[in-house]
Protein backbone atom coordinates (compact mmCIF):
# COMPACT_ATOMS: atom_id res chain seq x y z
CA UNK A 1 0.00 0.00 0.00
CA UNK A 2 1.43 3.45 -1.52
CA UNK A 3 0.98 6.66 -0.05
CA UNK A 4 -0.86 8.17 -2.88
CA UNK A 5 1.47 11.54 -3.00
CA UNK A 6 4.38 9.21 -4.09
CA UNK A 7 2.52 7.59 -6.97
CA UNK A 8 3.59 8.40 -10.34
CA UNK A 9 0.49 9.97 -12.29
CA UNK A 10 0.46 6.27 -14.38
CA UNK A 11 0.03 4.36 -10.80
CA UNK A 12 -2.51 7.08 -9.33
CA UNK A 13 -4.24 6.28 -12.88
CA UNK A 14 -4.50 2.41 -12.35
CA UNK A 15 -5.29 3.27 -8.54
CA UNK A 16 -8.16 5.42 -9.75
CA UNK A 17 -9.92 2.96 -11.88
CA UNK A 18 -9.47 0.56 -9.14
CA UNK A 19 -11.21 2.56 -6.49
CA UNK A 20 -14.14 3.63 -8.67
CA UNK A 21 -15.15 -0.05 -9.17
CA UNK A 22 -14.75 -0.62 -5.82
CA UNK A 23 -16.81 2.85 -4.92
CA UNK A 24 -19.69 1.79 -7.53
CA UNK A 25 -19.50 -2.40 -6.48
CA UNK A 26 -20.65 -0.10 -2.57
CA UNK A 27 -23.24 1.96 -4.02
CA UNK A 28 -24.68 -0.80 -5.77
CA UNK A 29 -25.20 -2.55 -2.02
CA UNK A 30 -28.15 0.50 -1.45
CA UNK A 31 -26.92 0.90 2.17
CA UNK A 32 -28.85 3.40 4.35
CA UNK A 33 -26.45 4.09 7.48
CA UNK A 34 -26.23 7.09 9.58
CA UNK A 35 -23.02 8.49 10.96
CA UNK A 36 -24.70 12.29 11.66
CA UNK A 37 -25.38 12.99 15.34
CA UNK A 38 -23.91 11.35 17.85
CA UNK A 39 -26.86 9.31 18.80
CA UNK A 40 -26.60 6.15 21.45
CA UNK A 41 -27.46 3.51 20.02
CA UNK A 42 -30.82 1.06 20.55
CA UNK A 43 -28.08 -1.70 23.17
CA UNK A 44 -27.53 1.58 24.92
CA UNK A 45 -30.92 2.59 25.50
CA UNK A 46 -31.76 -1.11 26.37
CA UNK A 47 -28.88 -1.10 29.27
CA UNK A 48 -30.79 2.21 30.61
CA UNK A 49 -34.47 1.39 30.30
CA UNK A 50 -34.94 -0.15 33.65
CA UNK A 51 -35.03 3.55 34.51
CA UNK A 52 -38.70 3.02 33.32
CA UNK A 53 -39.97 1.25 36.24
CA UNK A 54 -38.14 3.32 39.48
CA UNK A 55 -41.00 5.38 39.92
CA UNK A 56 -44.42 3.73 39.93
CA UNK A 57 -45.83 4.16 43.44
CA UNK A 58 -46.97 7.80 44.17
CA UNK A 59 -45.84 8.02 47.59
CA UNK A 60 -42.24 7.79 45.59
CA UNK A 61 -43.25 11.13 44.56
CA UNK A 62 -43.07 13.03 47.83
CA UNK A 63 -39.18 13.44 48.62
CA UNK A 64 -37.97 15.54 51.12
CA UNK A 65 -41.71 16.82 51.72
CA UNK A 66 -42.12 18.11 48.28
CA UNK A 67 -44.46 16.41 45.82
CA UNK A 68 -42.89 16.89 43.09
CA UNK A 69 -45.90 16.66 41.06
CA UNK A 70 -47.18 19.97 42.05
CA UNK A 71 -45.81 23.52 40.49
CA UNK A 72 -43.19 25.22 42.11
CA UNK A 73 -39.21 25.26 42.88
CA UNK A 74 -38.32 26.67 39.73
CA UNK A 75 -34.85 25.91 40.51
CA UNK A 76 -35.34 22.10 40.63
CA UNK A 77 -35.92 19.44 43.20
CA UNK A 78 -32.73 19.46 46.00
CA UNK A 79 -31.93 16.11 45.24
CA UNK A 80 -31.77 16.49 41.40
CA UNK A 81 -29.00 19.40 42.29
CA UNK A 82 -27.40 17.72 44.63
CA UNK A 83 -26.93 14.87 41.92
CA UNK A 84 -25.90 17.13 39.55
CA UNK A 85 -23.69 18.97 41.65
CA UNK A 86 -21.95 15.75 42.73
CA UNK A 87 -20.86 14.81 38.62
CA UNK A 88 -19.99 18.18 38.54
CA UNK A 89 -17.86 18.99 41.46
CA UNK A 90 -19.78 22.25 42.46
CA UNK A 91 -22.53 23.30 45.54
CA UNK A 92 -25.82 22.29 44.73
CA UNK A 93 -26.90 25.93 45.53
CA UNK A 94 -24.56 26.72 42.51
CA UNK A 95 -27.06 24.35 39.96
CA UNK A 96 -30.39 25.41 38.24
CA UNK A 97 -32.40 22.19 37.46
CA UNK A 98 -33.78 22.29 33.29
CA UNK A 99 -36.03 20.11 31.77
CA UNK A 100 -34.34 17.51 29.43
CA UNK A 101 -32.35 19.50 27.01
CA UNK A 102 -29.07 21.52 28.33
CA UNK A 103 -28.94 23.10 24.68
CA UNK A 104 -32.34 24.43 25.56
CA UNK A 105 -30.74 25.96 28.51
CA UNK A 106 -27.70 27.14 26.74
CA UNK A 107 -30.24 29.14 23.84
CA UNK A 108 -32.04 30.15 26.83
CA UNK A 109 -29.03 31.85 28.24
CA UNK A 110 -27.97 33.34 25.24
CA UNK A 111 -31.51 34.69 24.27
CA UNK A 112 -32.62 36.11 27.92
CA UNK A 113 -28.58 38.13 27.40
CA UNK A 114 -29.82 39.22 23.95
CA UNK A 115 -33.22 40.88 25.69
CA UNK A 116 -32.14 41.48 28.83
CA UNK A 117 -28.42 41.30 29.20
CA UNK A 118 -26.65 39.47 32.02
CA UNK A 119 -25.88 39.55 36.17
CA UNK A 120 -22.78 41.80 35.33
CA UNK A 121 -24.56 44.49 33.07
CA UNK A 122 -27.97 45.11 32.49
CA UNK A 123 -27.03 46.20 28.91
CA UNK A 124 -29.28 44.01 26.30
CA UNK A 125 -26.72 42.17 23.72
CA UNK A 126 -29.18 43.01 21.17
CA UNK A 127 -28.26 46.80 22.00
CA UNK A 128 -24.60 46.41 21.06
CA UNK A 129 -23.41 46.82 17.66
CA UNK A 130 -20.72 44.18 16.34
CA UNK A 131 -21.38 41.87 19.15
CA UNK A 132 -18.89 39.07 18.85
CA UNK A 133 -18.91 35.36 20.06
CA UNK A 134 -15.25 33.14 20.22
CA UNK A 135 -15.67 29.88 18.32
CA UNK A 136 -13.06 27.41 19.40
CA UNK A 137 -12.82 25.18 15.93
CA UNK A 138 -13.54 22.58 15.25
CA UNK A 139 -16.58 22.73 17.40
CA UNK A 140 -19.91 21.60 17.63
CA UNK A 141 -22.34 23.38 15.32
CA UNK A 142 -25.40 23.91 17.47
CA UNK A 143 -23.37 25.94 19.63
CA UNK A 144 -22.67 27.86 16.27
CA UNK A 145 -26.03 28.16 15.15
CA UNK A 146 -27.22 29.80 18.40
CA UNK A 147 -24.58 32.90 18.39
CA UNK A 148 -25.52 32.77 14.53
CA UNK A 149 -29.33 33.25 15.23
CA UNK A 150 -28.66 36.18 17.50
CA UNK A 151 -25.89 37.72 15.33
CA UNK A 152 -22.83 37.49 16.56
CA UNK A 153 -19.77 37.60 14.59
CA UNK A 154 -18.35 34.27 15.20
CA UNK A 155 -14.29 34.43 15.53
CA UNK A 156 -12.45 31.10 15.05
CA UNK A 157 -9.94 30.18 17.55
CA UNK A 158 -8.35 27.30 16.58
CA UNK A 159 -7.86 24.00 19.51
CA UNK A 160 -4.68 22.93 20.46
CA UNK A 161 -3.89 19.31 22.61
CA UNK A 162 -4.70 21.36 25.49
CA UNK A 163 -7.86 22.90 24.25
CA UNK A 164 -8.55 26.32 23.14
CA UNK A 165 -5.75 28.76 22.12
CA UNK A 166 -5.46 30.59 25.44
CA UNK A 167 -2.95 33.46 24.39
CA UNK A 168 -5.38 34.27 21.44
CA UNK A 169 -8.37 34.21 23.77
CA UNK A 170 -6.48 36.08 26.29
CA UNK A 171 -5.96 38.71 23.67
CA UNK A 172 -9.51 38.71 21.92
CA UNK A 173 -11.05 39.61 25.11
CA UNK A 174 -9.22 43.19 25.53
CA UNK A 175 -12.09 43.70 23.15
CA UNK A 176 -14.88 45.12 25.14
CA UNK A 177 -17.17 43.47 22.11
CA UNK A 178 -16.52 40.40 22.54
CA UNK A 179 -19.25 38.69 24.63
CA UNK A 180 -18.80 35.16 25.65
CA UNK A 181 -16.74 32.09 23.76
CA UNK A 182 -18.70 28.61 23.82
CA UNK A 183 -16.17 25.31 25.35
CA UNK A 184 -16.70 22.13 25.81
CA UNK A 185 -14.00 21.15 28.19
CA UNK A 186 -13.81 17.48 28.60
CA UNK A 187 -13.88 15.09 25.88
CA UNK A 188 -14.55 18.27 23.08
CA UNK A 189 -16.80 18.11 20.61
CA UNK A 190 -15.61 16.96 17.84
CA UNK A 191 -11.53 16.32 19.06
CA UNK A 192 -12.30 14.84 22.46
CA UNK A 193 -9.66 16.72 23.95
CA UNK A 194 -9.59 17.33 27.78
CA UNK A 195 -8.78 20.66 28.52
CA UNK A 196 -5.14 21.02 30.70
CA UNK A 197 -5.44 21.89 34.16
CA UNK A 198 -3.46 25.13 33.06
CA UNK A 199 -6.37 25.82 30.53
CA UNK A 200 -8.60 25.59 32.66
CA UNK A 201 -6.61 27.73 35.02
CA UNK A 202 -5.92 30.22 32.38
CA UNK A 203 -10.05 30.42 32.14
CA UNK A 204 -10.99 31.22 35.43
CA UNK A 205 -8.59 33.79 35.89
CA UNK A 206 -9.81 35.59 32.56
CA UNK A 207 -9.77 39.38 32.68
CA UNK A 208 -12.39 40.21 29.51
CA UNK A 209 -12.72 44.04 28.86
CA UNK A 210 -16.71 43.50 28.48
CA UNK A 211 -18.11 42.50 31.85
CA UNK A 212 -21.07 40.58 30.39
CA UNK A 213 -18.35 38.52 29.02
CA UNK A 214 -19.59 34.80 29.73
CA UNK A 215 -17.74 31.11 29.31
CA UNK A 216 -20.47 28.90 28.47
CA UNK A 217 -18.75 25.47 29.96
CA UNK A 218 -20.48 22.99 28.13
CA UNK A 219 -19.51 19.76 30.22
CA UNK A 220 -21.48 17.60 27.82
CA UNK A 221 -18.92 14.64 28.46
CA UNK A 222 -18.18 15.12 32.29
CA UNK A 223 -18.46 11.16 33.03
CA UNK A 224 -18.34 9.76 29.38
CA UNK A 225 -15.07 7.85 29.59
CA UNK A 226 -15.45 4.82 26.47
CA UNK A 227 -11.70 3.76 27.46
CA UNK A 228 -10.06 3.37 30.90
CA UNK A 229 -11.04 4.51 34.55
CA UNK A 230 -12.86 7.60 35.07
CA UNK A 231 -11.19 11.37 34.74
CA UNK A 232 -11.49 13.65 37.52
CA UNK A 233 -12.10 16.95 35.97
CA UNK A 234 -11.45 20.60 37.84
CA UNK A 235 -14.85 22.35 39.61
CA UNK A 236 -14.26 25.64 36.99
CA UNK A 237 -17.05 27.27 39.09
CA UNK A 238 -15.14 27.12 42.15
CA UNK A 239 -11.92 28.08 40.93
CA UNK A 240 -13.70 31.63 39.23
CA UNK A 241 -15.07 31.68 43.02
CA UNK A 242 -12.04 31.42 44.16
CA UNK A 243 -9.69 33.45 41.15
CA UNK A 244 -12.36 36.43 42.31
CA UNK A 245 -14.74 36.09 39.13
CA UNK A 246 -17.53 34.29 40.94
CA UNK A 247 -20.23 35.26 37.65
CA UNK A 248 -17.87 34.81 34.85
CA UNK A 249 -18.69 31.02 33.72
CA UNK A 250 -22.03 28.81 32.85
CA UNK A 251 -21.63 25.58 33.34
CA UNK A 252 -24.40 23.16 31.33
CA UNK A 253 -24.76 19.39 31.41
CA UNK A 254 -27.22 16.75 31.09
CA UNK A 255 -28.35 13.36 31.56
CA UNK A 256 -29.08 12.27 28.17
CA UNK A 257 -26.49 9.95 26.95
CA UNK A 258 -26.72 8.67 30.46
CA UNK A 259 -30.13 7.55 30.54
CA UNK A 260 -32.23 8.75 27.87
CA UNK A 261 -31.67 11.06 24.79
CA UNK A 262 -34.87 13.75 24.72
CA UNK A 263 -35.97 12.28 28.34
CA UNK A 264 -32.93 13.10 30.41
CA UNK A 265 -32.73 16.26 32.91
CA UNK A 266 -30.50 18.73 32.38
CA UNK A 267 -28.63 21.59 34.88
CA UNK A 268 -26.80 24.95 34.29
CA UNK A 269 -23.99 25.65 37.19
CA UNK A 270 -22.85 28.99 37.85
CA UNK A 271 -22.76 31.76 40.75
CA UNK A 272 -25.56 31.82 43.16
CA UNK A 273 -26.20 35.42 41.52
CA UNK A 274 -26.22 34.25 38.38
CA UNK A 275 -28.89 31.52 38.94
CA UNK A 276 -31.07 33.93 41.10
CA UNK A 277 -31.01 36.18 38.23
CA UNK A 278 -31.41 33.89 35.50
CA UNK A 279 -34.33 31.65 37.54
CA UNK A 280 -36.39 35.47 38.21
CA UNK A 281 -36.24 35.93 34.16
CA UNK A 282 -37.32 32.22 34.05
CA UNK A 283 -39.64 32.23 36.21
CA UNK A 284 -42.02 34.82 34.02
CA UNK A 285 -41.71 31.84 31.11
CA UNK A 286 -42.73 28.95 33.25
CA UNK A 287 -43.68 28.05 36.70
CA UNK A 288 -41.28 24.88 37.00
CA UNK A 289 -39.41 22.19 34.70
CA UNK A 290 -40.34 18.90 35.34
CA UNK A 291 -39.58 17.41 38.56
CA UNK A 292 -41.16 14.24 38.61
CA UNK A 293 -38.61 13.36 35.80
CA UNK A 294 -35.56 14.74 37.68
CA UNK A 295 -37.02 12.57 40.80
CA UNK A 296 -37.04 9.24 38.27
CA UNK A 297 -33.45 10.29 37.41
CA UNK A 298 -32.01 10.81 41.08
CA UNK A 299 -34.24 7.48 41.82
CA UNK A 300 -31.77 5.55 39.05
CA UNK A 301 -28.14 6.95 39.14
CA UNK A 302 -28.52 7.42 42.96
CA UNK A 303 -25.40 9.37 43.21
CA UNK A 304 -21.55 9.39 41.56
CA UNK A 305 -20.31 6.65 42.30
CA UNK A 306 -23.13 4.46 40.91
CA UNK A 307 -23.47 6.90 37.65
CA UNK A 308 -20.08 5.53 36.75
CA UNK A 309 -21.49 2.16 36.99
CA UNK A 310 -23.87 2.63 34.23
CA UNK A 311 -21.50 4.86 32.22
CA UNK A 312 -19.41 1.83 32.44
CA UNK A 313 -22.32 -0.09 30.25
CA UNK A 314 -22.18 2.44 27.57
CA UNK A 315 -18.43 2.12 27.77
CA UNK A 316 -18.64 -1.56 26.79
CA UNK A 317 -20.82 -0.69 23.96
CA UNK A 318 -19.20 2.24 22.52
CA UNK A 319 -15.64 1.29 22.68
CA UNK A 320 -15.90 -1.37 20.09
CA UNK A 321 -17.47 1.06 17.78
CA UNK A 322 -14.89 3.83 18.44
CA UNK A 323 -12.13 0.87 18.05
CA UNK A 324 -13.38 -0.41 14.33
CA UNK A 325 -13.46 3.20 13.42
CA UNK A 326 -9.94 4.23 14.26
CA UNK A 327 -9.05 0.22 12.96
CA UNK A 328 -9.83 1.62 9.17
CA UNK A 329 -8.22 4.72 9.79
CA UNK A 330 -5.31 3.32 10.66
CA UNK A 331 -5.23 0.68 8.43
CA UNK A 332 -6.70 2.50 5.07
CA UNK A 333 -6.06 6.08 5.41
CA UNK A 334 -2.43 6.00 7.39
CA UNK A 335 -0.49 4.31 4.71
CA UNK A 336 -1.90 6.85 1.79
CA UNK A 337 -1.16 9.72 3.64
CA UNK A 338 -4.88 11.29 3.57
CA UNK A 339 -5.59 12.69 6.69
CA UNK A 340 -5.34 12.48 10.84
CA UNK A 341 -7.09 12.56 13.32
CA UNK A 342 -7.27 12.74 17.11
CA UNK A 343 -8.12 9.36 19.41
CA UNK A 344 -9.93 9.82 21.98
CA UNK A 345 -11.28 8.34 24.72
CA UNK A 346 -14.20 9.51 25.78
CA UNK A 347 -17.31 11.25 23.77
CA UNK A 348 -19.06 10.62 21.10
CA UNK A 349 -16.64 11.14 18.05
CA UNK A 350 -13.84 10.79 16.26
CA UNK A 351 -12.67 14.33 14.54
CA UNK A 352 -11.10 13.15 11.24
CA UNK A 353 -9.03 15.90 9.05
CA UNK A 354 -8.26 14.92 5.32
CA UNK A 355 -5.90 16.98 2.94
CA UNK A 356 -7.06 20.34 2.40
CA UNK A 357 -9.88 20.39 -0.10
CA UNK A 358 -11.35 16.85 0.16
CA UNK A 359 -13.63 17.06 3.30
CA UNK A 360 -16.69 18.08 1.13
CA UNK A 361 -16.38 16.01 -1.88
CA UNK A 362 -16.04 13.12 0.68
CA UNK A 363 -19.01 13.54 2.53
CA UNK A 364 -21.16 14.12 -1.23
CA UNK A 365 -19.59 10.73 -1.95
CA UNK A 366 -20.51 8.88 1.09
CA UNK A 367 -23.73 9.95 0.98
CA UNK A 368 -24.31 9.17 -2.82
CA UNK A 369 -23.26 5.20 -1.48
CA UNK A 370 -25.91 5.47 1.27
CA UNK A 371 -24.17 6.64 4.35
CA UNK A 372 -24.80 10.28 5.81
CA UNK A 373 -22.37 11.97 7.78
CA UNK A 374 -22.18 15.38 9.74
CA UNK A 375 -22.28 18.20 6.68
CA UNK A 376 -18.40 18.92 5.63
CA UNK A 377 -17.71 22.51 7.21
CA UNK A 378 -20.52 21.76 10.22
CA UNK A 379 -17.57 21.91 12.78
CA UNK A 380 -16.85 25.64 12.09
CA UNK A 381 -18.99 28.89 12.12
CA UNK A 382 -21.66 29.09 8.95
CA UNK A 383 -20.57 26.19 7.74
CA UNK A 384 -17.05 27.20 6.28
CA UNK A 385 -13.74 25.23 7.49
CA UNK A 386 -11.16 27.11 5.55
CA UNK A 387 -8.81 23.84 4.81
CA UNK A 388 -12.31 21.95 4.14
CA UNK A 389 -10.78 19.44 5.43
CA UNK A 390 -12.89 18.31 8.60
CA UNK A 391 -14.84 15.33 9.02
CA UNK A 392 -17.22 14.78 12.26
CA UNK A 393 -17.35 10.70 12.66
CA UNK A 394 -19.85 9.99 15.21
CA UNK A 395 -19.94 6.05 15.60
CA UNK A 396 -22.18 5.10 18.58
CA UNK A 397 -25.91 4.70 16.14
CA UNK A 398 -25.02 2.02 14.22
CA UNK A 399 -24.23 -1.59 15.44
CA UNK A 400 -20.75 -2.86 15.01
CA UNK A 401 -21.62 -4.79 11.82
CA UNK A 402 -23.19 -1.93 10.03
CA UNK A 403 -20.30 0.76 11.10
CA UNK A 404 -17.75 -1.65 9.38
CA UNK A 405 -19.50 -0.83 6.32
CA UNK A 406 -19.77 2.61 6.67
CA UNK A 407 -16.19 2.96 7.03
CA UNK A 408 -15.45 0.99 3.92
CA UNK A 409 -17.67 3.21 2.22
CA UNK A 410 -15.86 6.47 4.04
CA UNK A 411 -12.43 5.65 3.29
CA UNK A 412 -13.20 4.53 -0.01
CA UNK A 413 -14.77 8.29 -1.07
CA UNK A 414 -11.87 9.53 0.57
CA UNK A 415 -9.90 7.73 -1.29
CA UNK A 416 -11.50 8.42 -4.49
CA UNK A 417 -11.90 12.18 -3.81
CA UNK A 418 -8.05 12.07 -3.33
CA UNK A 419 -7.26 10.50 -6.45
CA UNK A 420 -9.60 13.22 -8.10
CA UNK A 421 -7.68 15.46 -6.72
CA UNK A 422 -4.37 14.83 -7.51
CA UNK A 423 -4.72 13.83 -10.98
Amino acid sequence: MKNYREMTPAERAQERAEVQAHYQRLKDLNLKLDMSRGKPGKDQLDSVSDILTVLTDPADCICEGMDVRNYGFMTGAPAARRLMAELLGCRPEEVMMGGSSSLALMYGLVMRGYCFGMTRSPVPWSQVPGRKWLCPVPGYDRHFKITEVFGFEMIPVPMTPDGPDMDLVEELVKDPLVKGIWCVPKYSNPDGIVYSQETVERFAKLEPAAPDFSVIWDNAYCVHEFEGDYLPFPDIIGMCREAGHPDLVYEFASTSKITFPGAGISCMASSEANVAFQAKLLGVQMISYDKVNQLRQVMYLKDKEHTLAVMKKHAAILQPRFACVLRWLENEIAPRGLGHWQTPKGGYFVSFFTLPGLAKRTVALCREAGVVLTDAGATYPLGKDPQDSNIRIAPSLPPVHELEAAMEVLCTSLELAALEQMG
